[in-house]
């Protein structure tokens, strides 16, 4: 399958996540973003040192600006389980304006055409890193980096896009 790009209609799918009283939860991602302007951004694991280090905290510390420029939502999506991206969000005091939800089986990242094959290295199927620009739906950008590659898929990048 091709990789998600600017002019598709973002594909519906379900995600994870553990809601402010703890209750495992599931949401659709049309339900997040019919309507309104979204960045979601995906990383190949919670904890590894790029996605941990740099492009969470750079959508986390441009939050306000993203806002301010209409964004509604920020999205974080990671292949991990629930419970893993609960304790790595927690690891974040200010992530109050992004949303990690999980993609556990890997399911949505296959529909976006953006999974990544590291079983040689013993990580199994992953997420490329990238980051979408979406309204109502709609692809308005869509930045996915190579291999273990940062270079076009930081909060300062969708701010361009804005």
């Amino acid at each position: 399958m091709a990789p998600i790009a600017v002019g598709d209609v973002l594909p519906d799918g379900t995600l994870s996540y553990f809601d402010a009283e703890d209750k495992l939860q599931q949401v659709s991602v049309h339900s997040l973003a019919a309507g309104k302007k979204v960045v979601i951004f995906g990383v190949p694991g919670a904890f590894t040192p790029t996605c941990s280090l740099k492009h969470v905290p750079g959508f986390i510390e441009k939050a306000d600006e993203l806002k301010s420029k209409g964004v509604d939502e920020i999205i974080c999506i990671s292949v991990n389980d629930p419970f893993v991206m609960k304790a790595w969000a927690n690891t974040y005091p200010d992530k109050k304006d992004v949303k990690f939800l999980a993609d556990g089986s890997a399911t949505y990242t296959h529909a976006l055409g953006l999974e990544l094959d590291l079983g040689e290295k013993g990580l199994g199927t992953r997420s490329r890193r990238f980051a979408l620009l979406v309204e109502d739906l709609k692809v308005k950008a869509a930045n996915v980096e190579s291999g273990g590659e940062f270079t076009v898929s930081s909060a300062d990048d969708i701010l361009k896009a804005l």
